[in-house]
């Protein structure tokens, strides 16, 4: 991956761009689930001249970058792209120079460019977004990239489009982790897979010779912490994604269940069930022996760290039902925080630290939301069996696994954001479970 540059700081490049501030107040709520959504026109990125790269010609890269730039505008609900296909195309000098006139019927407007010198050099991607209204710029931002890496230039100017336009913290320029299934249920194969927040750029990381389980990316994403199952023995792995190799943490003949890094990368919380009772440990990333924090003899799982790492939130049956519990990250300081009716289930700390994700089984499985001080709780899903939330890494939109009914029900990956009314399928070439949002790419 070559280190991506604004053209700002490239001094190579003939057209130079800077941030160039707001004059309108354009926006999208991302709280307010009944608000419309704002239509925005993604013409294709225009070229000055069709050059071949190994990614196909800057003129096809044009239409295939406002592609996505439109896929994920609609996939975050807020948006109501058109485009590219349908809408007038665009010439260079409009990039910068819109007719406005033409673009009447939309609230926003998205312009860019692709320029290359041809093989294998890098491409360069301008991206625009402009008040239609007002006729005013909002924002403009400049990547170069490697030809390969087109995709990110896309996500990257979605991810423009969607801070400037929300106020919020972008989430386009990230990957997912999960866990592709395939074969009989009782016989079902499970690997380690990654792929971009919105399906793209799949690949499997392990074969499925053993049981992959409950992956999570580091903070710093280089790395991603499983659970390995193969001949009676659990070991917890981590994955380097750069150098594609694996070391050992820790292995048992105990059950041992969802690993969760803390926010400093240096520790990993893991559950593991020794003579029938299941409690909550913590062992250093780089392995060691692990150090026990909760006690009780009750079933005590999960574990996930607070943003600021100090306090932890898991899930206990130790007042006759499952139910949400914290404590501070040495174990002292435990205290229920659910309340409600149901069981609750695999809690998940925001990253803004302002909520906590988990699910609610009261009849069916739901992914629902509360404060972690256990207040104001959410519903967000309604599925036959929605479980395991994983944030976003701007804390607005969670993924998690839908199971269909029947015994030819099959997982699937799935997002909604904190209205509940935005809500989608992530396509995955197998079933798909456990997964898991990393940070935004570096």
């Amino acid at each position: 991956m070559i280190p991506w540059k604004t053209l700002a700081a490239t001094t190579a490049m003939a057209l130079a761009l800077v941030a160039a501030p707001a004059a309108a107040q354009l926006s999208v709520d991302v709280t307010d689930e009944s608000a419309s959504s704002l239509k925005i026109a993604v013409p294709t990125l225009p070229t000055q001249q069709s050059v071949q790269t190994p990614a196909g010609t800057t003129e096809e890269l044009g239409r295939k970058i406002a592609e996505v730039i439109a896929s994920d505008l609609k996939g975050s609900g807020l948006f109501e792209p058109s485009g590219p296909a349908g809408v007038p195309s665009v010439t260079v000098p409009e990039v910068t120079f819109p007719s406005f006139d033409k673009w009447g019927s939309y609230e926003a407007l998205v312009h860019g460019f692709v320029r290359s010198t041809g093989g294998a050099a890098d491409i360069t991607v301008g991206c625009y977004l402009y008040d239609v209204a007002l006729k005013s710029e909002l924002t403009r931002q400049g990547y170069v990239v490697a030809p390969g890496d087109w995709r990110r230039a896309a996500h990257k100017c979605a991810d423009a489009i969607y801070a400037r336009l929300s106020g919020e913290s972008p989430f386009f320029d990230s990957r997912i982790a999960y866990i592709a299934e395939s074969g009989p249920k009782d016989k079902r194969v499970k690997r380690l897979a990654i792929m971009d927040s919105d399906g793209a750029n799949h690949r499997f990381i392990t074969n499925g010779q053993s049981i992959a389980l409950t992956p999570r990316f580091s903070p710093d994403y280089k790395s991603i912490v499983y659970v390995s199952y193969l001949n009676n023995r659990v070991r917890i792995y981590v994955y380097d994604i750069g150098t594609g190799k694996q070391r050992l943490v820790t292995e048992s003949n105990n059950p041992t269940f969802a690993p969760r890094w803390s926010p400093d990368g240096r520790n990993i919380l893991f559950s593991m069930a020794v003579a029938g009772n299941t409690d909550i440990y913590r062992v250093s990333a780089a392995g060691g022996t692990p150090v026990r924090l909760t006690t009780s003899p009750a079933i005590d799982v999960g574990g996930s760290y607070s943003p600021d790492g100090t306090r932890i939130v898991f899930e206990s049956d130790r007042s006759g039902g499952q139910q949400v519990y914290t404590m501070n990250a040495d174990g002292s300081g435990q205290q229920r925080i659910s309340h409600g009716g149901g069981r609750y289930a695999t809690p998940e700390w925001s990253p803004r630290g302002d909520l906590i994700a988990f699910t609610k089984i009261s009849g069916d499985f739901k992914i629902a939301v509360m404060t972690p001080g256990g207040d104001n709780e959410r519903i967000l899903t309604n599925g036959w069996q929605d479980e395991q939330p994983t944030w976003s890494p701007n804390g607005r939109v969670l993924q998690f696994f839908r199971t269909s009914p029947g015994r030819q029900g099959a997982s699937q990956v799935w997002q909604v954001d904190l209205t509940g009314v935005n809500e989608r399928r992530i396509p995955t070439p197998l079933s798909g479970s456990d997964p898991a949002w990393g940070p935004l790419l570096p």
